[in-house]
């Protein structure tokens, strides 16, 4: 794709295996990103079964009770087909296709039926079209509007809103909260839509002429414009009473 690369194996017309880039495919890893195991089990796998490959560390967890056969499958095909979905995103690239080359020793094979993947990328890419359109730029800053009537309360906001509302700030970009909150682009532009359509921000260019901050540094919480206070202030009450 344009800035990512993908890799993708199927076995008798279903889709067994994908890795996405440099990004983590390990077992212990999938499992904690789908929070089957708790932040203390991961760090104890990482130094207990490094060894390990998926298929051993698979076995080890369902014969010491701690998952079962099928969270461990469930896991691996809801994020080998989460990869096929973000790969339906990319406008352009380039593909190989090699007839025999087998999966990456170790790892565990799935199987998932290609039917539903097609049907629901083809309706993430017309989501993807109009995501663009709504928010052009991932280097657009986000601000709370200046409606004082929005009651907090009333918002039923998803724990990724909630994140992504802490660092709403003229300050940050919407690449740099994406970053922070290590949500991907699709997934910021998502929740970036929703708060527009809830009439809780909206998209300005970056605030100041002076240079850019790090892409890794975000400042949160909004600026200091008077305007804005009770609308912050009512969404540190929601935040505190959650």
């Amino acid at each position: 794709g344009p800035a990512e690369e993908a890799r993708v194996s199927f076995r008798d017309g279903k889709l067994a295996y994908a890795q996405l880039g440099s990004e983590s495919s390990n077992l212990s890893d999938i499992l904690q990103r789908n929070k089957k195991i708790s932040q203390h089990q991961y760090r104890v796998l990482k130094e207990k079964a490094v060894n390990m490959n998926d298929k051993e560390l698979g076995l080890l967890l369902v014969n010491a009770g701690y998952l079962s056969q099928e969270d461990i499958i469930g896991s691996l095909q809801q994020y080998f087909a989460g990869i096929v979905q973000r790969m339906f995103t990319w406008v352009e690239g380039f593909f190989r296709f090699d007839q025999d080359v087998l999966l990456p020793d170790g790892k565990i094979p799935v199987k998932v039926d290609l039917e539903n993947l097609i049907i629901e990328g083809t309706r993430q890419s017309r989501e993807w079209e109009r995501l663009q359109e709504e928010i052009p730029s991932m280097d657009m800053c986000l601000r709370f509007t200046e409606r004082p009537d929005i009651n907090i309360r009333n918002l039923n906001l998803s724990v990724e809103e909630w994140r992504v509302v802490s660092f709403v700030n003229p300050k940050n970009t919407i690449r740099q909260i994406s970053r922070a909150t290590k949500l991907n682009e699709l997934e910021i532009r998502r929740v970036v839509y929703s708060l527009i359509q809830a009439g809780l921000v909206e998209v300005m260019r970056p605030a100041g002429s002076g240079p850019m901050i790090s892409p890794n540094r975000v400042v949160v919480g909004s600026g200091n414009r008077e305007e804005q206070k009770n609308l912050v202030n009512r969404l540190i009450d929601r935040i505190l009473s959650i």
